[in-house]
Parts: structure tokens; sequence; C-alpha cells
């Protein structure tokens, strides 16, 4: 009845009876829920992806922000890790994950764009006519 009424799952039900009949709390390990991050399996990965991006990249060239870009994507990023740095395709991770990795370091995938000079206009002379 209190599974049609409120909504509740059958086995939270029978946990909780449980719990009142025998006094002891029982307690769930979130915490030890869920894929580990990256780094916990390869603890080198990030400073390997520093040291290829660095080389590659450019603060914003207008300087008004502290954003770098950089001329590498993600995919190319990743295979430049498995040439240089010796890593294997099935120990990497994806794509999508290496560049939210990019993105968490500070770099932005985007061509690094240069500066253009300001363009001088010359002031319109007004000539008199008479």
């Amino acid at each position: 009845m209190a599974e049609q009424e409120l909504g509740w799952n059958r086995c939270t039900i029978s946990k909780g009876i449980k719990e009142l009949k025998s006094g002891i709390t029982c307690v769930d390990n979130y915490s030890a829920r869920g894929r580990r991050k990256i780094e916990e399996h390869l603890p080198t990965l990030l400073s390997d992806i520093k040291k290829l991006v660095d080389s590659q990249s450019q603060t914003d060239p207008s300087f008004k922000s502290q954003r770098i870009y950089t001329r590498l994507s993600a995919a190319e990023v990743r295979k430049q890790l498995i040439e240089k740095f010796d890593y294997s395709d099935k120990e990497l991770p994806t794509e999508e994950t290496i560049r939210v990795k990019l993105n968490n370091l500070g770099y932005r995938l985007k061509r690094a764009a240069k500066v253009l000079p300001q363009k001088k206009f010359q002031k319109q002379k007004q000539y008199l006519t008479n």
C-alpha cells in the first residue's frame, strides 16, 4: 500500500522494516559507486597532455582574456599520446574525454588567430568650393 500511495520502492520499504526490527541502521556506500577519474588510472596523463599542447599553444592575441588557444584537436592529442608517450589505444580515454580534460586545463580548441592591425581611417578633407 505504501508503494502505491507514496511511490516508494518495495526494497526500500523492506529495508526500513528490517532496520526497525533489528535496531541497526544500514548505511549505503555511495562514495564507492560510479566510475573513477582517468587521472586515477593514468596519473601522468595530464602532465603528458600539457607537454604536448604547450608547444602548440598561444595566449589570446588581443590579451583581453587568460585563454590559451591551441592548434591541436583532441583527436590529434590522442594520436600523439600514443606515438610519443607509448600509451596503448585501449588504455587511453576517448577523444571526448581528452577534449574535456583540455578544457579543464584551460586550453581552448580553436584556431590560433592572428591579430590584425587596426585600419587607419583618414579624415576626409572638406574642400571648399567657391
